[in-house]
């Protein structure tokens, strides 16, 4: 079953349940899905890796959106996109925690013979290749500057 399938019965479900919160989540992913699956050059199914960047980006553009919203003293609406960031992260795969990174790049950081600062382009390069999905890219920078530092 197809991400698209899953959000279209999960949304049935919400609206007999009557979750608002819940089925606005939803909606939102359904949008942009429907809108990555209609883009020139795409195919007809989407391919996981690519159902995972629209969640991932509909995720960052929620976090965003919310603390702009509590910076400018506005929880009402802070409170509704964290509704929906929490609806749309129980569709991303488990996102690791800092130590489980940091052990990915050290490793990533022996097997490329990074020495400091000027080889963090390659690290970068190998982290996001291999932890795609499954860490947020501002964790993994400041974890190989850390290290590289």
């Amino acid at each position: 079953m197809s991400l698209l399938e899953k959000i279209d019965q999960d949304i049935k479900k919400a609206m007999l349940a009557k979750e608002e919160a819940t089925l606005r989540g939803l909606r939102a992913i359904k949008a942009a899905l429907l809108v990555a699956k209609t883009e020139k050059g795409a195919a007809d199914t989407l391919s996981e890796d690519t159902e995972i960047k629209v969640l991932q980006k509909q995720a960052k553009q929620r976090k965003e959106s919310a603390d702009i919203y509590l910076t400018q003293n506005r929880p009402d609406l802070a409170k509704i996109e964290q509704e929906e960031l929490e609806v749309i992260e129980n569709y991303l795969p488990k996102q690791m925690s800092e130590e489980e990174v940091e052990a990915v790049v050290k490793q990533l950081i022996t097997d490329t013979g990074a020495a400091g600062m000027k080889d963090m382009g390659k690290v970068m390069g190998a982290a996001t290749k291999q932890l795609a999905g499954q860490a947020d890219g501002k964790i993994v920078s400041a974890v190989v500057k850390k290290l590289l530092s």
